[in-house]
């Protein structure tokens, strides 16, 4: 018997993963183990004699949770939890606890205690749970991403159909006053359509891109009467941008157009006027899903803030708290979708009554910014294939190229398009992304691009999951297009 004793004594006090000791009915410590200096950083002469309580925070202290712990176990037979402990040195670690009633001849002679150190496989727990978050955010957001892009997608060629016909109805030489307000009435109602289903397009993550290096600083500088006219004279607009911040990539103009939302959102939660501060500064990320250099781009204000239960959803898209008329609530989701397609993030930190700070992070670009020569619209000739199996919109894009100069051959898909290539005579290739049959746009792109490598090619899209992976390889013409645009892009064709 004795023996035995002795040997799990060793045992217990041998142990380094485990603090296993002894409390006498008090809460007096009465022995302790390696694990216990280990895990804690007090040794036996250090403890022994000591109540446990020291362990214990100060706030958990003053709450008497160290005696509630005791009566629980002497009550119950058993006492567990997870929670913060203090070690010798002040530091915090999270501990799993068990406390366990001794007893001798049915008296109750002290409590067994075993505490472990489960700090790493908390934090290891919490990382997962956010990136669980994170990810279930994502396929939300992605499943919302396909049905607003459908949509927009349908709706763009609805529009292009729209607004190339205003452009033929401008150019007649037979109109009076009360038609020509209402052609300009339902231009301006094209070019609003335009610029929300961009934004759809841009919250699913769908709209054709054409990143390039930026610096924030200068580009802000660029658009500063734009933004002041957009919070307009109750709100103060400042800057806060670090003269050493790095170059970005993102495509200038849904950058520009996710600072203008993000400001009149401000704005907007400011009724009785206050400030709103853009600032940017160089960051360095080591999260799960976000690792490396970015720049972290903010745009502060002091309004009211968003109520906690409203904070999830205000990068839905169509989600907005604005009376009917006010807002369409698409703003805040191409801020979301921006930041993504970008290959960032975007967060966001709100407390009532004080204000919200929405934080853009954007990867670093290692390539300096070039400047852009601008092109100027000019009268074209020669001979275009038009890819396009919408006849509606094929009747469209014909007559603009008509306009510009250019003969056009149209064929309905990408197959046909092949066999008139065959013919020679094209100086040119059009063709939409998006259409039936066995090859879609893009296809056809590379396929020419191996058979007839001098052939020019720009291809058109109001939606594609296939633009994505174009990456400056191939010009895309978004539509809606205006004339000018399309003989711009006409224009900058290697030739």
């Amino acid at each position: 018997m004795f023996e035995s004793e002795r040997s799990f004594r060793l045992l217990v006090e041998g142990v380094a993963d485990y603090a296993l000791y002894m409390l006498d009915p008090t809460g007096i410590i009465t022995s302790w183990n390696i694990g216990g200096e280990r895990i804690k950083g007090y040794s036996p002469a250090e403890i022994i004699g000591q109540h446990f309580s020291r362990f214990y925070t100060e706030i958990d202290r003053a709450n008497g949770k160290p005696a509630r712990a005791l009566r629980i176990a002497r009550e119950q037979g058993r006492y567990e939890e997870e929670g913060w402990r203090v070690r010798k040195d002040g530091t915090f670690f999270w501990a799993s606890v068990v406390i366990d009633p001794i007893y001798e001849d049915g008296d109750l002679i002290g409590f067994a205690k075993i505490t472990r150190d489960i700090t790493e496989r908390r934090n290891a727990q919490l990382k997962l749970e956010a990136m669980q978050k994170q990810l279930a955010e994502s396929q939300k957001f992605d499943a919302l991403g396909q049905l607003t892009g459908g949509v927009a997608h349908d709706f763009n060629n609805l529009l292009m159909i729209i607004s190339g016909s205003l452009h033929v109805l401008k150019r007649s030489p037979e109109q009076d006053s009360k038609l020509e307000r209402a052609i300009s009435a339902i231009d301006t109602a094209t070019k609003r359509g335009a610029a929300l289903t961009a934004q759809l397009l841009t919250f699913a993550r769908r709209q054709s891109v054409n990143p390039q290096a930026i610096h924030f600083g200068e580009r802000i500088k660029a658009i500063r009467e734009v933004l002041h006219a957009g919070v307009g004279s109750p709100v103060r607009l400042a800057f806060d941008i670090d003269r050493e911040v790095w170059p970005i990539r993102a495509d200038v103009s849904e950058l520009e157009t996710a600072l203008l939302n993000l400001v009149i959102n401000a704005r907007d939660a400011m009724p009785d006027g206050g400030t709103v501060t853009i600032g940017a500064r160089n960051v360095v990320l080591s999260e799960p899903l976000h690792a490396g250099e970015f720049v972290a781009i903010t745009v502060a204000d002091t309004g009211l803030g968003i109520p906690s239960d409203v904070l999830d959803k205000i990068f839905e898209p169509f989600f907005t708290t604005k009376p009917v008329g006010k807002g369409t609530g698409l703003g805040l989701s191409q801020v979301h979708g921006f930041a993504h397609q970008a290959g960032g993030t975007v967060k966001v930190d709100s407390e009532l009554g004080k204000g919200t700070t929405f934080t853009i992070l954007l990867p670093r670009e290692t390539s300096e910014p070039q400047r852009e020569a601008t092109v100027a619209p000019s009268r074209g000739s020669g001979t275009v294939l038009l890819v396009e199996d919408n006849p509606d919109v094929a009747l469209v894009s014909t007559t603009l190229l008509e306009q510009l100069g250019y003969r056009v051959r149209r064929v309905a898909d990408a197959e046909e398009a092949l066999r008139e290539i065959e013919q020679d005579g094209v100086d040119f290739v059009f063709s939409d992304i998006v259409m039936p049959g066995k090859m879609d746009g893009l296809t056809l792109a590379h396929r020419l691009r191996q058979i007839r490598p001098e052939l020019p090619i720009l291809l058109a899209t109001g939606y594609s999951d296939a633009a994505a992976d174009v990456r400056g390889n191939f010009p895309i013409l978004r539509k809606p297009y205006e004339i000018h645009e399309l003989s711009d892009a006409i224009a900058k064709l290697p030739r």
